[in-house]
C-alpha cells in the first residue's frame, strides 16, 4: 500500500518537474504571464485621467435680447462641464454644426422672456445635443440641470440683493399673482438630443460587443496556427512545396477570414434581428467595416503565431491582446479619457476603430470620423506585411 503511494507520488512529482521545467526553458511565456498584465494596469493606472471632457457649447442669443454676450458669464454656469466656444445670433447655422457634430450642446436663450414672467410663467431655454452614447446623455442631462439650478439662484440673488420682488425692477409695473414654483424657479430647461437613434444601453454596446467578439474570434483562430507548423516541422515541407510565403499567408487568412465571418455574421444577425438594433447607415457599409476589422484582426493572430515560441505563450498573447482591448478600446471607458501617449498605444488596437465606425454606421447612419476606416486598412496592411516578412524569416532560415 505504502509502495503502492510512494510510486504514484513519484509519477506525479516528475510530471510537476516536466512541466515546470518546459515553462522555465521559455522564459517569452513567463513575460508574457508576468509583465504582460502588470504594463496594462501600469498604463491604465497612469493614463485614465478619471475626467470627463466638458461639452463644447455654443450659446444662441437673439439679437434683440438683453442677456449678457460674454462667454465666461455662460461658462460660470456650469464650471468643468460646459465649455462655451462661441456666442452667436442664429440658431440655424447653431444647429447645423450640432447636427455635424462641431459642438456638443447648443443652448438657445429665450426671445421673451420678460412677457413669460410678466406673465406669471416660467423662461424656457432650449438645450439640445447629439449623444449615442447613454453616459454622455445622462452627463449632458446633468449638466444641464446644473446650468439652469445656478441660473435661477442666481437670478433670485439679484432680486433679493435689490430687495424687490421677483423682476419687478425689470419687468416695470408690480408682477402680481406669481406662482410659488415660478419665484423657485424663474428658468426652466427643454432638453432635446437630435441624435438619430435612442442613446439606449443595448444600441450603444453591442456594436462593441460584436467588434470585440470578432477582432478575438479572429486572433485567437490564428494565434496557433503558425506556431503548431513551425513546432511540428512543416515548414520544411512548405520550404519544397511549389508554393511562397505570400501564398501560405493569403491562404491562411482566407480560410480563418470565412470562419469568423460566419460567426461573426450569425452573431450580427441575432443582434440586429433578435435585439433590434438599428443598421442607419446600411448593411453594405457596415459589412465593409466588419471585413476590414476582420483583415487587421487575423494580421494580429498571424504575427502572434510568427513571433510566439510555444502554444501556450501564444495563448497567453491572445489573452492579453483582449485584455488591453477591454481596457483601452472604448468598450467600457472612452479613449478621450486617457492621457494622449495612451490614447495612441489605443488606436493601435484594431477593435478601437472597429468599436468606433460601427456605433457611428449602425446608430449614426454615417461614419463620421472617416480617419479611422483609413486607420483600420493601414493597420490591416502592415500586420500583413509584418507577417509577410517575418514568415519570409523563418522559411529562409530553415534552409
Amino acid at each position: 500500500m505504502l509502495r503502492d503511494l510512494w510510486v504514484r507520488a513519484v509519477r506525479i512529482t516528475s510530471f510537476v518537474g516536466k512541466e515546470l521545467r518546459e515553462v522555465i526553458r521559455r522564459p517569452g511565456v513567463l513575460a508574457s504571464l508576468v509583465l504582460g498584465p502588470f504594463l496594462i494596469m501600469l498604463l491604465f493606472g497612469i493614463g485614465y485621467t478619471g475626467s470627463r471632457t466638458p461639452f463644447r457649447t455654443e450659446i444662441v442669443v437673439p439679437r434683440d435680447s438683453p442677456l449678457p454676450r460674454d462667454e465666461a458669464f455662460y461658462a460660470e454656469l456650469a464650471p468643468g462641464r460646459l465649455e462655451v466656444v462661441q456666442i452667436s445670433e442664429e440658431r440655424a447655422d447653431t444647429e447645423r454644426r450640432l447636427r455635424g457634430r462641431g459642438i456638443d450642446l447648443m443652448v438657445v436663450a429665450p426671445t421673451d422672456a420678460v412677457a413669460q414672467l410678466r406673465a406669471g410663467e416660467q423662461t424656457e431655454i432650449l438645450v439640445a445635443w447629439n449623444e449615442i452614447d447613454p453616459v454622455y446623455d445622462g452627463l449632458a442631462h446633468l449638466a444641464v440641470a446644473t446650468m439652469v439650478a445656478e441660473l435661477n439662484a442666481e437670478i433670485i440673488r439679484q432680486a433679493a440683493a435689490e430687495g424687490i420682488d421677483l423682476v419687478e425692477g425689470e419687468l416695470g409695473p408690480r408682477v402680481r399673482d406669481i406662482s410659488p414654483e415660478v419665484i423657485a424657479e424663474p428658468t426652466a430647461a427643454v432638453v432635446e438630443n437630435v441624435a438619430p437613434s435612442e442613446p439606449t444601453v443595448l444600441n450603444f454596446f453591442a456594436p462593441a460587443v460584436l467588434a470585440l467578439v470578432l477582432q478575438h474570434l479572429a486572433v485567437t483562430l490564428t494565434a496557433l496556427s503558425m506556431v503548431r507548423e513551425r513546432l511540428s516541422g512543416q515548414m520544411d515541407l512548405f520550404r519544397v512545396a511549389p508554393v511562397n510565403s505570400m501564398e501560405v499567408l493569403v491562404g491562411k487568412y482566407v480560410a480563418y477570414a470565412v470562419l469568423t465571418l460566419i460567426v461573426g455574421g450569425v452573431v450580427g444577425a441575432l443582434m440586429v434581428f433578435g435585439l433590434g438594433v438599428p443598421v442607419l447607415g446600411g448593411y453594405v457599409a457596415a459589412i465593409g467595416i466588419v471585413l476590414l476589422l476582420a483583415f487587421a484582426s487575423l494580421g494580429v493572430g498571424l504575427l502572434i503565431s510568427l513571433v510566439a515560441d510555444s502554444e501556450r505563450q501564444a495563448v497567453q498573447l491572445s489573452m492579453l491582446v483582449l485584455l488591453a482591448s477591454v481596457f483601452f478600446s472604448g468598450f467600457v471607458l472612452p479613449v478621450q479619457d486617457f492621457i494622449g501617449a495612451v490614447q495612441y498605444f489605443a488606436y493601435a488596437l484594431p477593435v478601437t476603430h472597429g468599436i468606433a465606425t460601427l456605433q457611428e454606421t449602425m446608430l449614426r447612419g454615417e461614419v463620421t470620423t472617416t480617419w479611422m476606416i483609413a486607420a483600420l486598412a493601414g493597420i490591416g496592411v502592415a500586420l500583413y506585411l509584418l507577417s509577410l516578412l517575418r514568415l519570409r524569416a523563418i522559411l529562409r532560415a530553415a534552409n
